[in-house]
């Protein structure tokens, strides 16, 4: 309820500051003379090829350079605000997991958990890895698009509940051309921050060009780490963080580069080659308890993360004949570092177990069972892909391709207690109580096309399928000392060496599958400016091996997702008004869960069924200047079988006594309602060109788990309306904004969680959305 009274607020002051600011302008409300006002085009490659986005039967949403600089988008938090069909949920940058269309479980997305159900693509290419979409910095982007609903038959396994695509700006020939951006900002109550972007476009002959982009930013923290203390039971150890506390203890640095080359090879073909670089230095942690305060934590060990990554791509496109030919390839490494205070798995396993009797040195006697964890994610992924087309000026007309991708993923998590004995710590890793030492390979190959027949003149029918091979394997070492546990770790190896520096081998399986997903579209014109269609489609996440030996591997789920669809533009092109509607059925569905220990298992959790609607409208109306958009979506997913948590002869159990989740539950992180609405209104103010926006976002509360129980632990997480509102002028080739995000600084939920299994850490953190932010900026193109 707080949310919508925010909102309203919002609204209203809103309303107001437009008035009078046109009022200010000498601009009358009323119709005003001129040009009648349209909508901007915008070309999307949602079907792997350039189309106008009102002619593609695919439920788009789309942002182009021009509107990603009016909403101040620079991070993946910051457009995906505007997807109504998109939910995510975070720790801090760089981790967040994507969903849509409510196609979420609610699970931990541990380092060997299930396979994203959203991919993620930088141009041609995916950059899809488990535990964290790519942050990528928004800065001369030429478009960020989101493709809702299964999108298996071209663009595969990741792509399970939708796609995200961040399309660059590409290099000009015969211009030259750069700008700059420099950005001050604040975070109310917190820190100071800068961003410093710029770009160039040299041409290097009639036939080639290079495009130059570099980024630094810096955002300032906004969570503080308060001075505490905390006393072990077993040991009477008494513990503080006086070292550690500081307020906006959350900083993130962040510094990166992308250059792109375009070789023109005559007429016909054109070779592409680029390289993205990015590292983001993140201190403290982004989520609060409210145990402690808003936008309080007590943290004993340090905190933060470093994630470095490359992606070296290559594109080629030619035509054979009158055939168009594509090559797309790329290979990505992603390295991760991230330091973890573990204080709440030590205190309440201390406290409800007496764990902390059983941290000891070499003398058996009790020391500060404190943990922390160092860990380290290094990803590979390389893909490629070839694709050939037809003509699509022809009444029958197919695209069809070839395609492999092999993604690696070394996991090590170093469970640290500092004066740990030799006789209870890991062989070789001294003051390590437990370690992961893994190694796991995702391989994924595919043969896939779509034929397009033109029925008649307003009718067009579509089919397409994609036969895939998918394997996993997941090799090495986890678990605790021979001198912890007489039963794990250690004592279950079965080979004497391992992966990495692990002490030796206790884990190694690998899984196999094959399968098909299908596509069928009916697409018809009823005029030059609207359409309609109909989809039936498919999508498949493979499963894969558990890293708990004791229990079997996970098998792949598949959606099916019914949708009827509209394209219409309105009013000589002056108004745009697209939706869907959809009904989706998710078999088999993965869940991770912290099983005994706090340790990860994945389960099938039998079915669930999701109905929704989203829609989009914009009008540039007949007031000059003003543009008023607006989008929203409506999701409803639930359970249609009982939740057990257990299975019986390696089937999913879902008649039980007292399910964890009965049917009818709602499923998790996707709040039912996700709005948003823009009004841009753009002025002359003497001799500059001005402009005034504002920006509402809404989104209903959602739960953070699937399982009844843990839901009454974690709370619910709290929907929120928030207002971000804009100014700015500029002349000739300059221009200065201000910006202030969130004006009422309301306080909604991300994500919540706990730091081990939520029935036994007993302490709910919170991920909040930005709290109030200024912000001015200074650009200049050239």
């Amino acid at each position: 309820m707080a949310g919508g009274i925010h909102l309203a607020r919002s609204t209203v002051a809103f309303g107001t500051a437009l008035l009078a600011t046109t009022m200010l302008a000498g601009v009358p409300t009323a119709f005003a003379q001129g040009a009648p006002a349209t909508l901007e085009e915008l070309v999307v490659t949602a079907q792997k090829r350039e189309e106008n986005v009102q002619d593609v039967p695919i439920a788009v949403t789309a942002f182009s350079t021009k509107k990603l600089e009016q909403l101040q988008i620079v991070s993946f938090v910051d457009y995906v605000k505007y997807l109504p069909m998109v939910a995510y949920q975070s720790s801090g940058p760089g981790s967040s997991t994507v969903y849509m269309r409510g196609v979420a479980s609610g699970g931990d997305g541990n380092h060997s958990g299930s396979l994203p159900s959203v991919g993620t693509y930088l141009d041609e290419a995916p950059v899809t890895t488990i535990g964290g979409a790519l942050d990528v910095h928004v800065y001369d982007i030429a478009r960020v698009e989101a493709l809702a609903g299964p999108q298996g038959t071209l663009y595969g396994a990741s792509s399970q509940a939708g796609t995200l695509k961040i399309i660059t700006n590409q290099p000009v020939i015969n211009s030259f051309e750069g700008k700059y951006d420099v950005t001050a900002s604040q975070v109310g109550g917190g820190g100071s921050g800068y961003t410093l972007e710029g770009m160039v476009n040299i041409p290097l002959s009639d036939a080639a060009a290079v495009r130059l982009v570099a980024w630094s930013e810096k955002d300032g923290g906004f969570i503080d780490n308060i001075a505490g203390t905390r006393s072990y039971p077993s040991s009477g150890v008494t513990i503080n963080n006086k070292a550690l506390a500081r307020q906006n203890f959350n900083p993130v640095k962040i510094n990166g580069a992308r250059a792109a080359l375009r070789i023109n090879l005559g007429d016909n073909w054109t070779i592409k080659p680029s390289i993205t670089a990015q590292e983001t230095e993140a201190d403290g942690v982004f989520s609060y308890a409210p145990s402690v305060g808003d936008l309080k934590v007590k943290r004993f060990k340090p905190d933060g993360s470093n994630d470095k990554w490359y992606q070296a791509a290559l594109a080629v496109a030619g035509k054979i004949s009158n055939f168009d030919l594509v090559y797309a390839g790329a290979y990505m490494d992603r390295r991760e570092r991230t330091r973890s205070d573990y204080t709440d798995y030590s205190f309440f396993y201390d406290t409800l177990f007496g764990s902390g009797a059983y941290i000891t040195d070499n003398a058996g006697k009790p020391v500060d069972p404190t943990q922390y964890i160092l860990g380290r994610d290094d990803f590979t992924k390389s893909s490629h892909e070839l694709r050939l087309s037809s003509p699509q000026d022809q009444r029958v007309r197919f695209v069809a391709g070839l395609y492999y991708q092999r993604q690696t993923h070394f996991i090590q998590q170093d469970y640290k207690i500092d004066k740990l004995g030799s006789t209870v710590g890991i062989t070789g890793h001294l003051g390590t109580l437990w370690l992961t030492e893994q190694f796991r390979v995702d391989r994924d190959s595919a043969a896939f096309g779509e034929v397009t027949f033109d029925a008649t003149d307003k009718l067009t029918l579509t089919a397409g399928v994609r036969a895939f091979k998918a394997e996993n394997s997941l090799k090495g070492f986890y678990g605790f000392s021979r001198g912890y546990s007489s039963r794990t770790g250690e004592a279950a190896c079965f080979a004497p060496v391992s992966v990495g520096n692990g002490p030796c081998t206790n884990l190694r399986a690998q899984v196999k599958e094959t399968g098909n997903t299908y596509k069928l579209n009916a697409t018809y014109h009823i005029d030059d400016d609207k359409m309609v269609y109909a989809t039936y489609s498919t999508g498949f996440r493979p499963g894969g091996v558990n890293r708990r030996a004791t229990l079997p591997p996970y098998k792949s789920d598949f959606i099916k997702n019914y949708e009827l669809g509209w394209k219409t533009l309105w009013a000589d092109n002056s108004v745009k008004f697209n939706g869907a509607i959809y009904y989706e059925t998710w078999d088999d569905f993965q869940f991770s869960v912290l099983g005994a220990n706090s340790f990860t298992e994945i389960r099938n959790a039998g079915q669930a069924r999701i109905q929704g609607l989203e829609s989009e409208l914009s009008w540039a109306t007949p007031v000059q200047g003003l543009t008023l958009t607006a989008s929203g979506a409506y999701t409803d997913a639930q359970l249609t079988q009982n939740y057990c948590g257990s299975l019986l002869n390696g089937k999913i159990v879902t008649v039980c006594a007292n399910p964890q989740a009965p049917s009818g539950t709602a499923l998790p992180v996707t709040p039912k309602v996700k709005a948003n609405a823009v009004a841009r209104y753009e002025f002359a103010l003497g001799d500059y060109d001005a402009h005034v926006q504002g920006a509402a976002v809404f989104q209903s509360d959602s739960w953070a788990d699937l399982r009844v129980k843990e839901r009454g632990l974690l709370g619910k997480q709290k929907g929120y309306g928030s207002l971000d509102f804009a100014a700015g002028l500029g002349r000739d080739n300059w221009k200065l904004e201000f910006a202030l995000r969130n004006v009422f600084d309301v306080r909604g939920d991300i994500s919540r969680g706990s730091q081990c299994t939520p029935t036994v850490c007993g302490i709910t953190y919170i991920v909040p959305n930005q709290p109030r932010t200024f912000s001015l900026r200074f650009g200049q193109s050239f």
